[in-house]
């Protein structure tokens, strides 16, 4: 397995000092992550396929791209790589053919050759797909000792549109699922947010999908507005600043939820995943510390042995902690690579939504405001 890290800006190639050295021609995957404006081009594909002209090209916009151990906006970053000895498959879906998320999940997930599969990644539509159902619509298709992983489209701060393009112009809707195949593969993970809770519990009385109206019978958004004072005169943008921490029904660990948009009207709040009736919730506030250390445990959590680091390593963060850290950024994905000891290619993406499972195994989930990563080690 080789790996190389590109930033691509003003029609120019610059490979990242720590890459090893696959031939261009000859690499399998390339994973591109860019500002929704630089997938906006005419040409952006074209040239990417120019340059790995064999390779499977995934492309997905983001709220800002992570190349090693920088953060930076409105570019475009790609990881070529080129496997000894695994076969990578993949297929896409859109959104806007399907009734559903979950339908469109279902479908994505059955194109998907399953012999021999060991891990499935997946890049999707960050506006358009409700991404707790496109993870219930995958599960159901997909062997339990088969990794899920990957994230949501992002589009900045702005939550307009998203766009994902596999071998093709990136557009809206789509929904990426990469296969990864063989036994010289290993893919590890681990994810971690770092926020703090604080109020009291609350118990989710009315929702729809990831529309909430009511917790403990009183209007959630005007029980947020009350928790966040000052803030709520920002909202709905400080809504990221202060998620959900929410137990669904059934488990025992709590998730994360992002509030996406409010709706004055009606009063209610959408999240980037559902949040059932029954749930229990309780709001969250950041903390610098402990999302950075969060962000340093999560890539210990991916590694094998301290002697063998991951020859490349997928880092998805959440918008939400980009917010929170601002200036400071560049400390969550420094945290990493020293984690690492400098000796992984780290690329990825701040989204609108994490996939995994829970650290300890346990079903998978979408997460928000977490630093989700996914290690590759191949044999």
């Amino acid at each position: 397995m080789n790996t190389s890290l590109y930033k691509y800006s003003e029609n120019c190639w610059l490979k990242h000092p720590n890459s090893q050295s696959p031939d261009d021609t000859k690499v399998n995957l390339v994973l591109c992550f860019a500002s929704r404006k630089m997938l906006q081009a005419d040409n952006i594909y074209n040239e990417v396929k120019s340059k790995f002209p064999s390779a499977l090209i995934s492309m997905c916009s983001t709220a800002g791209e992570i190349y090693q151990d920088n953060v930076i906006d409105n570019s475009l970053v790609c990881s070529a790589i080129q496997f000894n000895k695994t076969t990578v498959k993949a297929t896409s879906v859109n959104i806007k053919n399907f009734d559903d998320s979950y339908d469109a999940a279902i479908n994505l997930a059955k194109k998907l050759p399953k012999e021999n599969l060991i891990h499935v990644l997946v890049f999707s539509d960050g506006s358009l797909v409700n991404g707790s159902e496109l993870v219930k619509g995958l599960t159901t298709q997909i062997a339990n000792n088969v990794l899920i992983t990957g994230g949501l489209a992002g589009d900045g701060a702005n939550f307009n549109s998203t766009l994902i393009g596999l071998d093709e112009q990136p557009k809206e809707g789509e929904i990426i699922a990469i296969g990864f195949y063989g036994n010289s593969l290993t893919v590890t993970h681990g994810s971690q947010g770092g926020w703090d809770e604080f109020g009291m519990e609350k118990r989710v009385t009315n929702s729809s999908g990831n529309v909430l109206f009511e917790l403990g019978d009183q209007n959630a958004l005007e029980l947020y507005k009350k928790y966040l004072g000052p803030e709520s005169k920002k909202l709905p943008g400080s809504a990221l600043l202060f998620p959900l921490s929410v137990i669904i029904p059934g488990a025992t660990e709590p998730i994360v939820r992002t509030i996406l948009s409010v709706n004055e009207e009606d009063k209610s709040m959408t999240f980037a995943g559902d949040v059932p009736v029954g749930s229990k919730v309780k709001f969250m506030k950041a903390n610098f510390n402990k999302i950075i250390n969060a962000a340093s445990k999560a890539a210990d959590q991916t590694t094998i042995n301290h002697h063998n680091k991951p020859g490349f390593s997928l880092l998805i963060s959440c918008v939400g902690r980009k917010l929170v850290l601002g200036s400071q950024i560049d400390e969550e994905v420094k945290a990493i690579n020293k984690t690492f000891e400098g000796k992984t290619i780290l690329a990825g993406f701040y989204s609108y939504g994490e996939i995994s499972p829970f650290n300890d195994g346990g079903s998978y989930q979408l997460h928000n405001q977490t630093m989700t990563i996914t290690s590759f080690y191949e044999n």
